[in-house]
């Protein structure tokens, strides 16, 4: 079951960083964006990145050039008719993803492999959305894309084991480590990542230590890159919030429960670094500086 002509469907953060892997691999890629001023900015930033290798060294002009050249961006949803697989990276909105796969399951002929890069939402429920649920699952990546190593394959009680293969050497051949994994909520990273956060934003509310406190304690105790709170700064309050409720209204277990304090600066739009405050205040992004909240 080779692949060799990706589509992805979404050409901002995630999308782009996905492109760009898949074109670096030696695949045909299209990417989709649905008006042309989204679709200019996300191949900007993938050539910004393959800019940055090349002036790094470890990618030579004549690849960058190739890569190019397996790269071409649309704003047609019928330029994907072709694809081996199509990975859709779009809203996390379950009526927009159902809209996109309802009109692709048309476009695309039956062997075609359907793949959601979504962190959270179900992967049945979007197999239902077409006549393929043999052919879907889910392939999530990490933010940034060229960077993070991990992909998460995720199948469905319905998933053809071919399917599930196919998909596995593919992310190997992005230069990624895959981990199969089941279509439960929060898959293995956030099932076990989520929780934690959550539970170093009641330390902090229970007065257990301050910010920086917490944070040393995981990066120097643990051995953690950064500190929880850093880490929630960085992913997103609003990103991490909307999760821990999927997650919540899936199990109905307190520990996936967003704590009243993540929820209330959510509402006050602290959403971390991207909106220059979170637990952290980044009036000079050089040096945060963190917050009282007591």
């Amino acid at each position: 079951m080779p692949i060799e002509k990706v589509a992805v469907v979404g050409c901002g953060l995630m999308g782009s960083g996905i492109a760009q892997v898949a074109a670096q691999s030696g695949c045909q890629v299209t990417v989709r964006e649905v008006s042309q001023p989204l679709l200019d900015k996300g191949l900007q930033s993938i050539e910004k990145n393959l800019q940055r290798l090349v002036d790094k060294g470890t990618l030579a002009a004549a690849e960058r050039d190739q890569v190019r050249a397996r790269l071409r961006g649309t704003t047609n949803l019928e330029d994907l008719k072709d694809s081996d697989l199509v990975i859709e990276a779009i809203i996390e909105q379950l009526p927009a993803k159902r809209e996109l796969w309802t009109a692709l399951d048309k476009i695309c002929p039956k062997p075609t492999i359907f793949a959601s890069n979504t962190s959270s939402l179900s992967i049945t429920e979007m197999a239902m959305f077409t006549q393929r649920p043999d052919r879907f699952l889910g392939l999530h990546f990490f933010n940034p894309v060229p960077v993070m190593k991990l992909v998460e394959v995720i199948r469905t009680i319905a998933t053809d084991p071919k399917v599930d293969e196919a998909a596995v050497a593919l992310a190997a051949r992005f230069g990624k480590t895959p981990v199969r994994t089941t279509d439960r909520t929060g898959f293995i990273v956030n099932r076990l990542l989520v929780p934690y956060l959550l539970d170093a934003v009641r330390a902090l509310e229970e007065g257990v230590g301050s910010i920086e406190d917490i944070d040393n304690s995981m990066k120097l105790g643990c051995g953690h890159p950064m500190g929880p709170l850093t880490l929630l700064d960085f992913v997103g309050h609003d990103t991490t919030y909307y999760i821990a409720n999927i997650m919540f209204d899936e199990f109905k277990d307190r520990r996936f429960a967003p704590p009243p304090l993540l929820k209330r600066m959510v509402a006050m739009g602290w959403n971390g670094r991207k909106a220059g405050r979170g637990f952290y205040d980044y009036s000079d992004p050089a040096k945060p500086k963190p917050l009282q909240f007591t």
